[in-house]
């Protein structure tokens, strides 16, 4: 029944709209908007992202094993991938899951290396929506019944693919529990399932589950290929881009083409027109490498004024001082490379800046002074990253540099020292002979060469001599008996020694055989019978225990010298390591010298030569 303002045909709320073609109530009908489909952009990182082995770049040793593998059909059930973020860990993972599931286009193909792209697992896996190629980011799923839903998942076949590809990013997240978990599954997969792991920290992973798997070591990529790499990217998105813009971007980028793409994609974006050299400086907040060297040059040169100038301009220019020394620092590589390898200077792996003019800072420099230069910029880049100031902590790096650029090295400093006089006990020790030839004790106080009184050497017998305990322990150790030796040297105290007869007190620690077994063998190297008596006595210090004692001496003769104490003030800091006697024998002791009594040869007078054999120098380590 129609009401009163009703029409019988259709209630009023489902009447048909107007058109919106036609006239509306004030007149004619706005025309619809077309709709706006934008296209998401995509960040260069992911649009040129390797899609096969032959994309990737860097990696020729992981990429000839991979295509070997293939083609004869010796493909791994797990692979660990490892390397620095941005080389192809993952990428390097869904290309191993398309090879193992391309099917070819028209269906019918097997595992290849060279997947199609266009089959429908190829595509399926491209767009990270493949059923039977499954993800994992182990830095936030750790747990064991993570990996126990991957071990489930692994007893059913795969829906659509060949084989089932699980892909374990930053595996080395996992827990202790998880990685057991794992291994009965990683050992003995089924026929369809593969791994693929991929870690940063591949001392974390646990030796159980790398010996399972089939390893390969991403490397940096190289400053040349990621140049090359770069710039074919930039044509192809069609922006210039400075050839020294691009060097800047490939070696901020550390050998991670992801790091490298990122900076490219920012600078593509932030400039108008062509990308430059100083827009990635400012952008980057590098330093120019003109003032780098301009400022290494200041600091060897000990003018701090100028130093502070260029790192002012610099912390004006909005560069941080604590990337200016790190600079300062990279650039003391480079020239100590330089000045040790002169073959360098051909390198095209290097700018022509670092050639030219890193070579010629390098001819003016000697190899002390820039490892001294370098341990104090080492230390003071730390100092600058904990400091309150930055900019206060990197010019204090500066100043300090300046002034000790004209301090000479030790070798220099002990020849100083000798040439003023300085003055040294003149008596000559027992035994010993001042000389030019037969060796000589040699001090080592962190450091810079001594010369001291040479000693004469005992004449050297062939024949296995057996005038002294420690002739018939060097007779054992001769004889590869290392175990007997070692209790020779540590464990008995010798109470007589008249040959053929040896007694001694023995540690507990020593075997009970241990006389019936020296006695063998020296009946057996001399045809004569040998009797070791085991006794109760105290007897004489262990050959250990006289070598540490004659150590000791010596040590505080020699620090007590005066040139050593010279060398001291001079280097705050500086300490005596060890100090070497060449006329002592493999115990520490001196040859000629009785037992239990160790004496220290005296050192030359000031006026004395350095005593120079190559064999063994010693160095000054402030």
């Amino acid at each position: 029944m129609s009401g009163l303002f009703q029409d019988d045909e259709a209630p009023p709320d489902e009447l048909p709209p107007p058109p919106l073609d036609g006239p509306g109530l004030f007149g004619d009908a706005p025309a619809a908007p077309e709709p706006i489909h934008a296209t998401p952009y995509r960040v260069l990182a992911r649009k040129y992202r390797p899609t096969t082995f032959d994309d990737l770049i860097g990696q020729e040793s992981m990429v000839r094993i991979l295509r070997n593998a293939f083609a004869i059909g010796r493909v791994a059930h797990a692979f660990m991938l490892t390397g620095v973020r941005g080389v192809g860990k993952t990428t390097t993972a869904r290309i191993i899951a398309r090879a193992l599931n391309c099917t070819g286009p028209n269906d019918t193909g097997g595992p290849t290396a060279d997947p199609c792209g266009v089959c429908a697992n190829c595509v399926g896996i491209l767009a990270d929506r493949h059923p039977d190629v499954i993800e994992m980011d182990a830095a936030s799923r750790t747990g064991v019944d993570d990996v126990r839903e991957i071990i489930e998942a692994t007893r059913f076949r795969p829906m659509q693919a060949r084989a089932k590809v699980f892909v374990i990013d930053e595996v080395h997240m996992l827990s202790r529990n998880a990685f057991n978990a794992l291994l009965k599954t990683l050992e003995e997969p089924p026929p369809h399932v593969k791994f693929v792991f991929a870690t940063t920290e591949i001392r974390k992973v646990p030796v159980t589950v790398l010996s399972r798997c089939q390893s390969f070591s991403l490397r940096r990529v190289r400053v040349s290929e990621l140049h090359a790499h770069f710039a074919r990217i930039a044509e192809k998105e069609a922006v210039e881009v400075e050839p020294a813009a691009i060097d800047l971007i490939a070696r901020a980028a550390d050998g991670s083409v992801r790091d490298g793409l990122s900076i490219l994609d920012q600078a593509m974006a932030q400039a108008d027109g062509v990308v430059t050299t100083a827009q990635v400086k400012d952008m980057l907040g590098l330093a120019d490498r003109d003032a780098v060297f301009d400022l290494m040059e200041a600091v060897m040169g000990g003018k701090p004024a100028a130093a502070l100038a260029i790192s002012d301009r610099a912390h004006e220019r909005g560069a941080d001082l604590g990337t200016l020394l790190q600079d300062l620092l990279e650039l003391l590589h480079t020239v100590t490379r330089l000045k040790s390898i002169p073959s360098l200077r051909e390198s095209q792996e290097l700018p022509e800046a670092e050639r030219t003019r890193g070579a010629e800072i390098a001819d003016r420099l000697t190899v002390p002074v820039l490892a001294r230069a370098w341990q104090m910029l080492l230390k003071g880049v730390g100092e600058v990253e904990t400091a309150p100031d930055r900019r206060a902590a990197a010019e204090m790096v500066l100043i300090r540099l300046c002034h000790v650029s004209d301090l000479p090295p030790p070798g220099d400093l002990v020849r100083r020292l000798l040439a003023s006089g300085a003055s040294a006990p003149q008596s000559q020790s027992p035994g010993s002979s001042p000389g030019p030839s037969g060796g000589g004790v040699r001090a080592v106080a962190n450091g810079a060469p001594m010369a001291m009184a040479p000693m004469a050497m005992a004449a050297p017998d062939n024949a296995p001599r057996m005038s002294s305990f420690r002739d018939v322990a060097a007779f054992v150790e001769s004889q590869r008996e290392a175990l007997l030796h070692s209790h020779l040297l540590h464990n008995v105290h010798v109470v007589r020694f008249a040959p053929p007869v040896i007694e001694w007190r023995q540690v507990a620690a020593a075997p009970r055989d241990l006389p019936s077994r020296l006695a063998a063998l020296l009946q057996a190297a001399t045809n004569t019978r040998w009797t070791i008596a085991v006794s109760a006595a105290p007897g004489e210090p262990t050959l250990a225990e006289q070598g540490m004692a004659a150590d000791a001496a010596r040590r505080n003769v020699v620090a007590d010298h005066p040139l050593v104490r010279a060398i001291m003030e001079a280097f705050p800091g500086a300490r005596l390591e060890s100090v070497v006697d060449a006329n002592t024998d493999r115990y520490g002791l001196p040859a000629e010298m009785p037992l239990g009594e160790p004496d220290m040869p005296d050192f030359a007078p000031p006026d004395a030569e350095l005593f120079d054999d190559s064999s063994s120098p010693w160095e000054l380590d402030a």
